[in-house]
Formats: C-alpha cells, sequence, structure tokens
C-alpha cells in the first residue's frame, strides 16, 4: 500500500510538472517600420525638416500613429502593410486645414511595392513580416513637394537604419 501512496505522488507530481509552460511574453520581436529620411534636393546629404508634416495611409480617415502629426520632422518610421504587397501613403507638407476643415497643405502620394516574408518568432509571439525588394513610386502630380525617392535598403528586416531617403 505504500507503493501505491507513492506511485500516486509520483504521477501527480508528473503530471503537474508537464502541465507546466513557458511564459508567453514576447520579447523577440515585431514587425519592422519602414525608416524614411528627408533630405534637402539641392544638398543631398543635408538633413531637411519638412513643415507641418502629415501621414496619411492612402483611402485612411486617420493619420499614421507612429508620426508625430504636423511636425516639422526629418525622419519617420511607418508600418507598411502585413497582407498586401502594396502600401500607398498621403505625405502632406505644410498641412494645415481651412474654415471648413479640408486640408490645405500639398499632398504627394507615395506607393511602395514589395515581397511579404513571414518569419516564425515563437508561440508568444506568433509570426512577423519582414520586406523584400521594396520599391517606391511618387505620383507625379502639378506641384510636387518632394523631388525624389531613393531606396537605400530594399530588404526591411529592422527600424535601426534608413531604408528610404526622400529629397526635397
Amino acid at each position: 500500500m505504500k507503493n501505491f501512496g507513492y506511485s500516486i505522488l509520483l504521477l501527480i507530481l508528473l503530471f503537474t510538472v508537464a502541465s507546466c509552460e513557458k511564459d508567453d511574453i514576447c520579447v523577440e520581436g515585431t514587425t519592422p517600420l519602414m525608416v524614411v529620411e528627408f533630405f534637402d534636393v539641392n544638398n543631398r546629404n543635408t538633413p531637411k525638416n519638412v513643415a507641418a508634416l502629415r501621414v496619411v495611409g492612402e483611402g485612411q480617415l486617420v493619420t499614421v500613429n507612429t508620426v508625430a502629426d504636423r511636425t516639422a520632422l526629418n525622419k519617420i518610421n511607418i508600418p507598411l502593410k502585413t497582407v498586401e504587397e502594396s502600401t500607398s501613403f498621403l505625405l502632406i507638407s505644410n498641412s494645415a486645414d481651412n474654415d471648413d476643415g479640408f486640408e490645405t497643405g500639398n499632398i504627394d502620394t507615395l506607393v511602395f511595392d514589395y515581397a511579404r516574408l513571414e518569419d516564425f518568432k515563437s508561440r508568444a509571439c506568433g509570426f512577423i513580416v519582414n520586406y523584400q525588394a521594396l520599391e517606391g513610386t511618387l505620383t507625379t502630380d502639378t506641384d510636387n513637394w518632394i523631388q525624389e525617392i531613393e531606396i537605400i535598403r530594399s530588404d526591411i528586416i529592422n527600424s535601426d537604419s534608413t531604408h528610404v531617403k526622400i529629397y526635397h
């Protein structure tokens, strides 16, 4: 009978240990943001702020939440879509609203095309998306404030360095 008690105790201990799991806390990373820097078109090595910059995803009603709205900035981090191979942004220089609430700034549209590469990190983190073969296109209009786009790094695997330079 004594061995039966030890067997039951050992069985309970075995089930207790087997049911333990690692904490589900994700520390391995997230989908990287695309880093964009703005430079002076006349002096290509000089960073240049965009006055009252507003960034809106095309077809969206709200601004991109990773960029301080209507602030003079020369560097931004923006998210790309994780379920599509293209993301379009409206970049607005000198953004302001008129009395009727309509945008009065200079709006340029940028389209970024890429290939998505899903990467499984862990059970806690799940999948992240990295991007490859990044390409950028400026939609030409009669009053572009953006003069040129240069892709510096076509693979986006982290947000540590610049991926795109925009000259204005």
